[in-house]
Protein backbone atom coordinates (compact mmCIF):
# COMPACT_ATOMS: atom_id res chain seq x y z
CA UNK A 1 0.00 0.00 0.00
CA UNK A 2 1.37 3.41 -0.95
CA UNK A 3 2.41 5.64 1.88
CA UNK A 4 1.19 8.77 0.05
CA UNK A 5 -2.32 9.63 -1.12
CA UNK A 6 -3.74 12.63 -2.87
CA UNK A 7 -6.82 14.43 -1.52
CA UNK A 8 -8.14 17.38 -3.50
CA UNK A 9 -4.74 18.10 -4.93
CA UNK A 10 -2.97 18.01 -1.56
CA UNK A 11 -0.36 15.34 -0.95
CA UNK A 12 -0.83 13.67 2.48
CA UNK A 13 1.68 11.29 3.98
CA UNK A 14 -0.22 8.53 5.83
CA UNK A 15 2.70 8.05 8.17
CA UNK A 16 1.86 11.48 9.59
CA UNK A 17 -1.65 10.24 10.47
CA UNK A 18 -0.49 7.21 12.43
CA UNK A 19 -0.10 7.12 16.21
CA UNK A 20 3.20 8.62 17.41
CA UNK A 21 3.73 5.56 19.61
CA UNK A 22 4.04 3.40 16.48
CA UNK A 23 1.25 1.02 17.41
CA UNK A 24 -0.14 1.07 13.87
CA UNK A 25 -3.46 2.78 14.68
CA UNK A 26 -4.43 6.23 13.48
CA UNK A 27 -3.82 9.08 15.85
CA UNK A 28 -5.92 12.09 16.71
CA UNK A 29 -4.71 15.68 16.72
CA UNK A 30 -6.86 16.42 19.79
CA UNK A 31 -4.96 13.66 21.64
CA UNK A 32 -1.50 14.97 20.68
CA UNK A 33 -1.25 12.59 17.72
CA UNK A 34 -1.95 9.47 19.79
CA UNK A 35 -4.59 6.81 19.32
CA UNK A 36 -7.26 6.26 21.97
CA UNK A 37 -5.46 3.31 23.56
CA UNK A 38 -2.08 5.08 23.80
CA UNK A 39 -3.82 8.23 25.03
CA UNK A 40 -5.41 6.37 27.94
CA UNK A 41 -2.08 4.81 28.84
CA UNK A 42 -0.37 8.19 28.71
CA UNK A 43 -3.14 9.74 30.83
CA UNK A 44 -2.79 7.04 33.49
CA UNK A 45 0.99 7.53 33.53
CA UNK A 46 0.71 11.30 33.97
CA UNK A 47 -1.94 10.81 36.63
CA UNK A 48 0.22 8.43 38.66
CA UNK A 49 3.13 10.82 38.33
CA UNK A 50 0.99 13.67 39.64
CA UNK A 51 0.00 11.60 42.67
CA UNK A 52 3.64 10.75 43.38
CA UNK A 53 4.56 14.43 43.08
CA UNK A 54 1.84 15.29 45.59
CA UNK A 55 3.18 12.77 48.09
CA UNK A 56 6.69 14.09 47.56
CA UNK A 57 5.46 17.61 48.20
CA UNK A 58 3.72 16.48 51.37
CA UNK A 59 6.90 14.86 52.67
CA UNK A 60 8.85 17.99 51.78
CA UNK A 61 6.43 20.13 53.78
CA UNK A 62 6.83 17.78 56.71
CA UNK A 63 10.62 18.04 56.60
CA UNK A 64 10.43 21.84 56.42
CA UNK A 65 8.13 22.02 59.41
CA UNK A 66 10.31 19.63 61.42
CA UNK A 67 13.41 21.67 60.55
CA UNK A 68 11.67 24.88 61.60
CA UNK A 69 10.60 23.29 64.84
CA UNK A 70 14.10 21.98 65.55
CA UNK A 71 15.71 25.36 64.86
CA UNK A 72 13.22 27.24 67.04
CA UNK A 73 13.61 24.67 69.84
CA UNK A 74 17.41 24.94 69.71
CA UNK A 75 17.30 28.71 69.81
CA UNK A 76 15.01 28.60 72.81
CA UNK A 77 17.45 26.50 74.90
CA UNK A 78 20.35 28.91 74.23
CA UNK A 79 18.52 32.20 74.68
CA UNK A 80 17.20 33.96 77.77
CA UNK A 81 13.64 33.44 79.02
CA UNK A 82 11.26 34.61 76.35
CA UNK A 83 8.54 37.14 76.64
CA UNK A 84 4.89 36.12 76.67
CA UNK A 85 4.55 37.00 73.00
CA UNK A 86 7.54 34.89 71.92
CA UNK A 87 6.36 32.01 74.09
CA UNK A 88 2.90 32.13 72.52
CA UNK A 89 4.46 32.15 69.04
CA UNK A 90 6.60 29.11 69.89
CA UNK A 91 3.58 27.22 71.23
CA UNK A 92 1.66 28.01 68.06
CA UNK A 93 4.56 26.67 65.95
CA UNK A 94 4.68 23.50 68.08
CA UNK A 95 0.96 22.95 67.60
CA UNK A 96 1.29 23.32 63.83
CA UNK A 97 4.16 20.86 63.66
CA UNK A 98 2.19 18.34 65.73
CA UNK A 99 -0.74 18.64 63.32
CA UNK A 100 1.52 18.23 60.29
CA UNK A 101 3.05 15.13 61.89
CA UNK A 102 -0.44 13.70 62.26
CA UNK A 103 -1.06 14.29 58.59
CA UNK A 104 2.19 12.99 57.20
CA UNK A 105 2.74 10.14 59.63
CA UNK A 106 4.07 6.82 58.23
CA UNK A 107 0.59 5.28 58.54
CA UNK A 108 -0.84 7.87 56.15
CA UNK A 109 1.92 7.20 53.61
CA UNK A 110 1.57 3.46 53.72
CA UNK A 111 -2.22 3.34 53.67
CA UNK A 112 -2.56 4.32 50.00
CA UNK A 113 0.07 1.72 49.01
CA UNK A 114 -1.85 -0.99 50.83
CA UNK A 115 -5.05 -0.02 49.04
CA UNK A 116 -3.21 -0.04 45.71
CA UNK A 117 -2.07 -3.58 46.34
CA UNK A 118 -5.66 -4.58 46.97
CA UNK A 119 -6.67 -3.09 43.64
CA UNK A 120 -8.17 0.10 45.11
CA UNK A 121 -7.37 3.70 44.29
CA UNK A 122 -5.07 5.68 46.59
CA UNK A 123 -7.76 8.10 47.71
CA UNK A 124 -11.56 8.08 47.72
CA UNK A 125 -11.59 11.70 46.52
CA UNK A 126 -9.76 10.65 43.34
CA UNK A 127 -11.71 7.49 42.61
CA UNK A 128 -15.27 8.72 43.16
CA UNK A 129 -17.17 10.56 40.45
CA UNK A 130 -17.31 14.24 41.39
CA UNK A 131 -20.56 16.08 41.11
CA UNK A 132 -21.14 18.83 38.59
CA UNK A 133 -20.66 21.50 41.23
CA UNK A 134 -17.33 20.03 42.33
CA UNK A 135 -16.12 19.82 38.74
CA UNK A 136 -17.14 23.41 38.10
CA UNK A 137 -15.38 24.65 41.24
CA UNK A 138 -12.24 22.74 40.29
CA UNK A 139 -12.28 24.26 36.81
CA UNK A 140 -12.76 27.77 38.20
CA UNK A 141 -9.94 27.24 40.69
CA UNK A 142 -7.52 26.08 37.99
CA UNK A 143 -8.49 29.01 35.73
CA UNK A 144 -7.91 31.42 38.60
CA UNK A 145 -4.48 29.97 39.40
CA UNK A 146 -3.36 30.26 35.77
CA UNK A 147 -3.09 34.01 36.26
CA UNK A 148 -0.56 33.44 39.06
CA UNK A 149 1.68 31.24 36.84
CA UNK A 150 4.35 29.49 38.95
CA UNK A 151 2.91 30.32 42.41
CA UNK A 152 -0.43 29.09 41.10
CA UNK A 153 1.02 25.67 40.30
CA UNK A 154 2.54 25.42 43.77
CA UNK A 155 -0.76 26.40 45.39
CA UNK A 156 -2.60 23.78 43.34
CA UNK A 157 -0.14 21.06 44.34
CA UNK A 158 -0.36 21.94 48.02
CA UNK A 159 -4.17 21.97 47.92
CA UNK A 160 -4.27 18.60 46.16
CA UNK A 161 -1.84 17.10 48.65
CA UNK A 162 -3.89 18.46 51.54
CA UNK A 163 -7.14 17.04 50.15
CA UNK A 164 -5.55 13.62 49.60
CA UNK A 165 -4.29 13.51 53.18
CA UNK A 166 -7.56 14.76 54.63
CA UNK A 167 -9.46 12.08 52.74
CA UNK A 168 -7.25 9.39 54.27
CA UNK A 169 -7.83 10.65 57.82
CA UNK A 170 -11.15 9.05 58.63
CA UNK A 171 -10.62 8.65 62.38
CA UNK A 172 -10.01 12.30 63.29
CA UNK A 173 -12.52 14.11 65.45
CA UNK A 174 -14.27 17.29 64.32
CA UNK A 175 -11.94 19.47 66.41
CA UNK A 176 -8.89 17.78 64.92
CA UNK A 177 -10.26 18.23 61.40
CA UNK A 178 -10.87 21.89 62.16
CA UNK A 179 -7.38 22.26 63.53
CA UNK A 180 -5.87 20.73 60.40
CA UNK A 181 -7.83 23.01 58.08
CA UNK A 182 -7.07 26.13 60.11
CA UNK A 183 -3.36 25.28 60.18
CA UNK A 184 -3.40 24.84 56.41
CA UNK A 185 -5.10 28.23 56.03
CA UNK A 186 -2.45 29.84 58.24
CA UNK A 187 0.50 28.27 56.44
CA UNK A 188 -0.96 29.14 53.06
CA UNK A 189 -1.64 32.74 54.13
CA UNK A 190 1.93 33.13 55.42
CA UNK A 191 3.37 31.88 52.12
CA UNK A 192 1.08 34.13 50.11
CA UNK A 193 1.91 37.13 52.28
CA UNK A 194 5.60 36.70 51.53
CA UNK A 195 4.88 36.21 47.82
CA UNK A 196 2.61 39.24 47.44
CA UNK A 197 4.88 41.32 49.69
CA UNK A 198 2.25 42.19 52.26
CA UNK A 199 -0.69 42.84 49.92
CA UNK A 200 -3.54 41.70 52.13
CA UNK A 201 -6.15 42.22 49.39
CA UNK A 202 -4.41 39.83 46.99
CA UNK A 203 -3.88 37.29 49.77
CA UNK A 204 -7.57 37.46 50.68
CA UNK A 205 -8.63 36.86 47.07
CA UNK A 206 -6.43 33.77 46.78
CA UNK A 207 -7.50 32.45 50.18
CA UNK A 208 -11.16 32.79 49.19
CA UNK A 209 -10.52 30.60 46.15
CA UNK A 210 -8.49 28.11 48.21
CA UNK A 211 -11.27 27.84 50.79
CA UNK A 212 -13.90 27.37 48.06
CA UNK A 213 -11.90 24.61 46.35
CA UNK A 214 -10.91 22.72 49.50
CA UNK A 215 -14.25 22.85 51.32
CA UNK A 216 -16.23 21.91 48.22
CA UNK A 217 -14.10 18.79 47.86
CA UNK A 218 -14.21 17.94 51.57
CA UNK A 219 -17.81 18.96 52.28
CA UNK A 220 -19.31 15.48 52.48
CA UNK A 221 -16.68 14.22 54.92
CA UNK A 222 -16.44 17.22 57.27
CA UNK A 223 -20.01 18.57 57.39
CA UNK A 224 -21.90 17.08 60.34
CA UNK A 225 -19.39 14.22 60.84
CA UNK A 226 -20.44 11.04 62.59
CA UNK A 227 -18.00 11.67 65.43
CA UNK A 228 -20.11 14.62 66.66
CA UNK A 229 -23.61 15.07 68.01
CA UNK A 230 -24.43 17.87 65.54
CA UNK A 231 -27.33 15.92 64.05
CA UNK A 232 -28.84 15.36 67.47
CA UNK A 233 -28.57 19.07 68.23
CA UNK A 234 -30.23 19.89 64.89
CA UNK A 235 -33.23 17.74 65.71
CA UNK A 236 -33.50 19.22 69.21
CA UNK A 237 -33.35 22.78 67.82
CA UNK A 238 -35.99 22.09 65.16
CA UNK A 239 -38.27 20.51 67.75
CA UNK A 240 -37.73 23.47 70.06
CA UNK A 241 -38.59 26.00 67.33
CA UNK A 242 -41.72 24.07 66.34
CA UNK A 243 -42.84 24.15 69.96
CA UNK A 244 -42.37 27.95 69.98
CA UNK A 245 -44.56 28.56 66.93
CA UNK A 246 -46.94 30.61 69.06
CA UNK A 247 -44.41 33.36 69.86
CA UNK A 248 -45.65 36.65 68.41
CA UNK A 249 -43.73 39.63 67.14
CA UNK A 250 -45.05 41.71 70.06
CA UNK A 251 -43.64 39.29 72.67
CA UNK A 252 -40.14 39.77 71.26
CA UNK A 253 -40.58 43.58 71.01
CA UNK A 254 -39.60 43.54 67.34
CA UNK A 255 -39.78 46.89 65.56
CA UNK A 256 -41.35 45.58 62.34
CA UNK A 257 -44.85 46.10 60.99
CA UNK A 258 -45.62 43.22 58.64
CA UNK A 259 -48.80 44.89 57.45
CA UNK A 260 -46.63 47.24 55.39
CA UNK A 261 -46.07 45.55 52.00
CA UNK A 262 -42.37 46.51 51.77
CA UNK A 263 -41.73 45.17 55.28
CA UNK A 264 -43.55 41.93 54.54
CA UNK A 265 -41.51 41.48 51.36
CA UNK A 266 -38.22 41.95 53.25
CA UNK A 267 -39.32 39.48 55.91
CA UNK A 268 -40.03 36.84 53.27
CA UNK A 269 -36.62 37.46 51.66
CA UNK A 270 -34.86 37.20 55.01
CA UNK A 271 -36.57 33.88 55.73
CA UNK A 272 -35.60 32.59 52.28
CA UNK A 273 -31.94 33.57 52.78
CA UNK A 274 -31.55 31.87 56.15
CA UNK A 275 -33.17 28.69 54.78
CA UNK A 276 -30.96 28.78 51.68
CA UNK A 277 -27.85 28.73 53.88
CA UNK A 278 -28.09 24.94 54.22
CA UNK A 279 -27.83 24.43 50.44
CA UNK A 280 -24.38 26.05 50.24
CA UNK A 281 -21.14 24.10 50.61
CA UNK A 282 -18.53 26.79 51.15
CA UNK A 283 -18.44 28.55 54.55
CA UNK A 284 -18.07 31.90 52.79
CA UNK A 285 -21.26 31.28 50.79
CA UNK A 286 -23.13 30.36 53.97
CA UNK A 287 -21.96 33.61 55.53
CA UNK A 288 -23.24 35.50 52.51
CA UNK A 289 -26.70 34.06 53.08
CA UNK A 290 -26.58 35.20 56.72
CA UNK A 291 -25.41 38.66 55.66
CA UNK A 292 -28.15 38.97 53.04
CA UNK A 293 -30.76 37.88 55.60
CA UNK A 294 -29.50 40.47 58.09
CA UNK A 295 -29.59 43.28 55.53
CA UNK A 296 -33.21 42.49 54.69
CA UNK A 297 -34.01 42.64 58.42
CA UNK A 298 -32.35 46.06 58.71
CA UNK A 299 -34.35 47.27 55.72
CA UNK A 300 -37.62 46.09 57.28
CA UNK A 301 -36.83 47.86 60.55
CA UNK A 302 -35.80 51.04 58.75
CA UNK A 303 -39.03 51.13 56.73
CA UNK A 304 -41.12 50.56 59.85
CA UNK A 305 -39.41 53.19 62.02
CA UNK A 306 -38.54 55.67 59.23
CA UNK A 307 -35.06 55.87 60.69
CA UNK A 308 -31.86 53.78 60.65
CA UNK A 309 -32.07 50.56 62.64
CA UNK A 310 -29.91 50.01 65.70
CA UNK A 311 -28.18 46.91 67.01
CA UNK A 312 -30.77 46.67 69.82
CA UNK A 313 -33.53 46.38 67.21
CA UNK A 314 -31.66 43.87 65.07
CA UNK A 315 -31.19 40.91 67.44
CA UNK A 316 -34.89 40.51 68.43
CA UNK A 317 -35.85 40.73 64.76
CA UNK A 318 -33.28 38.07 63.85
CA UNK A 319 -34.67 35.80 66.59
CA UNK A 320 -38.16 36.28 65.15
CA UNK A 321 -36.96 35.44 61.63
CA UNK A 322 -35.24 32.25 62.84
CA UNK A 323 -38.42 31.19 64.67
CA UNK A 324 -40.52 31.73 61.56
CA UNK A 325 -38.03 30.07 59.19
CA UNK A 326 -36.94 27.12 61.36
CA UNK A 327 -33.87 26.69 59.10
CA UNK A 328 -32.75 23.10 58.48
CA UNK A 329 -29.62 21.84 60.26
CA UNK A 330 -29.04 25.16 61.98
CA UNK A 331 -26.56 23.84 64.56
CA UNK A 332 -24.59 21.87 61.96
CA UNK A 333 -24.24 24.94 59.75
CA UNK A 334 -23.11 27.09 62.65
CA UNK A 335 -20.51 24.50 63.69
CA UNK A 336 -19.37 24.02 60.09
CA UNK A 337 -18.75 27.75 59.66
CA UNK A 338 -17.00 27.98 63.01
CA UNK A 339 -14.69 25.05 62.29
CA UNK A 340 -13.75 25.55 58.65
CA UNK A 341 -14.26 29.19 57.69
CA UNK A 342 -11.25 31.42 57.08
CA UNK A 343 -10.64 32.93 60.56
CA UNK A 344 -9.90 36.39 59.15
CA UNK A 345 -13.45 36.54 57.77
CA UNK A 346 -15.07 35.59 61.08
CA UNK A 347 -13.01 37.96 63.21
CA UNK A 348 -13.47 41.05 61.03
CA UNK A 349 -16.09 42.61 58.80
CA UNK A 350 -19.86 42.51 58.67
CA UNK A 351 -19.94 38.78 57.95
CA UNK A 352 -18.42 38.02 61.33
CA UNK A 353 -20.77 40.45 63.09
CA UNK A 354 -23.93 38.98 61.56
CA UNK A 355 -22.72 35.42 62.21
CA UNK A 356 -22.13 36.26 65.87
CA UNK A 357 -25.68 37.56 66.13
CA UNK A 358 -27.02 34.36 64.55
CA UNK A 359 -25.17 32.32 67.18
CA UNK A 360 -26.68 34.52 69.89
CA UNK A 361 -30.16 34.05 68.40
CA UNK A 362 -29.76 30.26 68.40
CA UNK A 363 -28.54 30.31 72.01
CA UNK A 364 -31.45 32.56 73.05
CA UNK A 365 -34.00 30.21 71.47
CA UNK A 366 -32.54 27.25 73.35
CA UNK A 367 -32.85 29.06 76.69
CA UNK A 368 -36.07 31.00 76.01
CA UNK A 369 -38.45 30.95 78.98
CA UNK A 370 -41.44 32.82 80.38
CA UNK A 371 -39.36 35.67 81.75
CA UNK A 372 -37.78 36.28 78.34
CA UNK A 373 -41.25 36.92 76.86
CA UNK A 374 -42.69 38.81 79.87
CA UNK A 375 -45.16 35.99 80.54
CA UNK A 376 -46.14 34.17 83.67
CA UNK A 377 -44.88 30.60 84.04
CA UNK A 378 -48.47 29.33 83.85
CA UNK A 379 -49.13 31.12 80.55
CA UNK A 380 -45.83 29.92 79.11
CA UNK A 381 -46.63 26.30 79.99
CA UNK A 382 -50.12 26.53 78.48
CA UNK A 383 -48.73 27.94 75.25
CA UNK A 384 -45.98 25.34 75.09
CA UNK A 385 -48.41 22.48 75.72
CA UNK A 386 -50.86 23.77 73.11
CA UNK A 387 -53.71 24.30 75.58
CA UNK A 388 -53.95 27.98 74.62
CA UNK A 389 -52.71 30.31 71.91
CA UNK A 390 -51.96 34.01 72.28
CA UNK A 391 -53.23 34.67 68.77
CA UNK A 392 -56.69 33.06 69.22
CA UNK A 393 -57.43 33.34 72.93
CA UNK A 394 -61.10 34.38 72.77
CA UNK A 395 -61.46 34.45 76.55
CA UNK A 396 -59.21 37.50 76.74
CA UNK A 397 -61.03 39.51 74.03
CA UNK A 398 -64.59 40.86 74.17
CA UNK A 399 -65.59 41.06 70.53
CA UNK A 400 -68.90 42.75 71.35
CA UNK A 401 -67.00 45.74 72.66
CA UNK A 402 -64.21 45.87 70.13
CA UNK A 403 -66.54 45.90 67.12
CA UNK A 404 -65.64 44.50 63.71
CA UNK A 405 -62.06 43.58 62.94
CA UNK A 406 -60.01 46.28 61.18
CA UNK A 407 -59.47 45.81 57.46
CA UNK A 408 -56.32 43.96 56.42
CA UNK A 409 -53.87 46.28 54.66
CA UNK A 410 -51.23 43.67 53.90
CA UNK A 411 -51.90 42.40 50.34
CA UNK A 412 -50.54 38.98 51.20
CA UNK A 413 -52.88 38.60 54.16
CA UNK A 414 -55.77 40.07 52.16
CA UNK A 415 -55.23 37.50 49.42
CA UNK A 416 -54.98 34.78 52.05
CA UNK A 417 -58.30 35.83 53.62
CA UNK A 418 -59.91 35.99 50.18
CA UNK A 419 -58.72 32.46 49.41
CA UNK A 420 -60.04 31.25 52.76
CA UNK A 421 -63.45 32.75 51.99
CA UNK A 422 -63.50 31.06 48.59
CA UNK A 423 -62.56 27.74 50.17
CA UNK A 424 -65.31 28.16 52.76
CA UNK A 425 -67.88 28.84 50.00
CA UNK A 426 -66.67 25.88 48.00
CA UNK A 427 -66.94 23.68 51.08
CA UNK A 428 -70.58 24.62 51.68
CA UNK A 429 -71.43 24.15 48.01
CA UNK A 430 -69.78 20.76 48.05
CA UNK A 431 -71.80 19.70 51.07
CA UNK A 432 -75.05 20.78 49.34
CA UNK A 433 -74.05 18.95 46.18
CA UNK A 434 -73.22 15.79 48.12
CA UNK A 435 -76.62 15.87 49.87
CA UNK A 436 -78.40 16.27 46.50
CA UNK A 437 -76.37 13.44 45.00
CA UNK A 438 -77.20 11.12 47.88
CA UNK A 439 -80.93 12.00 47.57
CA UNK A 440 -80.81 11.33 43.81
CA UNK A 441 -79.09 8.01 44.42
CA UNK A 442 -81.82 6.99 46.89
CA UNK A 443 -84.54 8.02 44.39
CA UNK A 444 -82.91 5.99 41.64
CA UNK A 445 -82.75 2.94 43.87
CA UNK A 446 -86.45 3.23 44.87
CA UNK A 447 -87.81 4.13 41.40
CA UNK A 448 -87.82 0.55 39.86
CA UNK A 449 -89.63 -0.79 42.91
CA UNK A 450 -92.29 1.96 42.68
CA UNK A 451 -92.83 1.39 38.95
CA UNK A 452 -93.19 -2.36 39.48
CA UNK A 453 -95.65 -1.79 42.30
CA UNK A 454 -97.83 0.50 40.19
CA UNK A 455 -97.85 -1.97 37.29
CA UNK A 456 -98.97 -4.77 39.60
CA UNK A 457 -101.78 -2.61 40.99
CA UNK A 458 -103.08 -1.81 37.50
CA UNK A 459 -102.97 -5.44 36.46
CA UNK A 460 -104.93 -6.44 39.54
CA UNK A 461 -107.53 -3.75 38.98
CA UNK A 462 -107.90 -4.25 35.23
CA UNK A 463 -107.06 -7.85 34.42
CA UNK A 464 -106.36 -8.64 30.80
CA UNK A 465 -109.05 -10.79 29.10
CA UNK A 466 -108.28 -12.52 25.80
CA UNK A 467 -111.50 -13.34 23.83
CA UNK A 468 -111.68 -16.21 21.30
CA UNK A 469 -111.24 -15.12 17.73
CA UNK A 470 -114.03 -15.81 15.10
CA UNK A 471 -112.89 -16.67 11.58
CA UNK A 472 -115.22 -15.55 8.69
CA UNK A 473 -115.02 -14.59 5.03
CA UNK A 474 -113.59 -11.31 4.26
CA UNK A 475 -116.81 -10.04 2.56
CA UNK A 476 -119.24 -11.82 4.85
CA UNK A 477 -120.36 -8.73 6.66
CA UNK A 478 -120.26 -6.47 3.63
CA UNK A 479 -123.81 -5.38 2.98
CA UNK A 480 -123.05 -3.58 -0.30
CA UNK A 481 -122.06 -6.69 -2.24
CA UNK A 482 -125.47 -6.86 -4.02
CA UNK A 483 -124.97 -3.50 -5.64
CA UNK A 484 -121.71 -4.49 -7.22
CA UNK A 485 -121.51 -5.26 -10.95
CA UNK A 486 -120.89 -8.80 -12.03
CA UNK A 487 -117.30 -9.85 -12.46
CA UNK A 488 -115.68 -9.50 -15.86
CA UNK A 489 -115.51 -12.54 -18.08
CA UNK A 490 -112.44 -12.97 -20.20
CA UNK A 491 -113.18 -12.88 -23.98
CA UNK A 492 -111.14 -14.47 -26.70
CA UNK A 493 -110.88 -12.73 -30.08
CA UNK A 494 -109.95 -14.69 -33.16
CA UNK A 495 -107.23 -13.05 -35.05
Amino acid sequence: MSQRTERRGIHVDQSDLLCKKGCGYYGNAAWQGLCSKCWREEYQRVRQKQIQDDWALAEKLQREEEAAYASSHGAQTQSHPQSSFEEKKTNEKTRKVTTVKKFFSPSSRTAPKKETQEGKTPSPSISRHASFETDQVTKDFVDFLKNLQKPGREIHKQCRAFIVNMSSKKDLSADELSECVQDFYQNMADRLMSHFKGSSESVEQVMDQVEKYIMTRLYKSVFCPETTDDEKKDLATQKRIRALHWVTIQMLCVSMDEEIPEVSENVVKAITDVIEMDSKRVPRDKLRCITSCSKHIFSAIRITKNEPASADDFLPALIYIVLKANPPRLQSNIQYITRFCNPSRLMTGEDGYYFTNLCCAAAFIEKLDAQSLNLSPEEFERYMSGQASPRFNSSEVDWSQTGPAPPVTNPVLAQLNHNLELLSGLSSRQETLMEAAQSLQADLLSWPEGVQREVNNILEKYPLEILPREVSAIDANNMDNDNLPPPLTPQVFAG
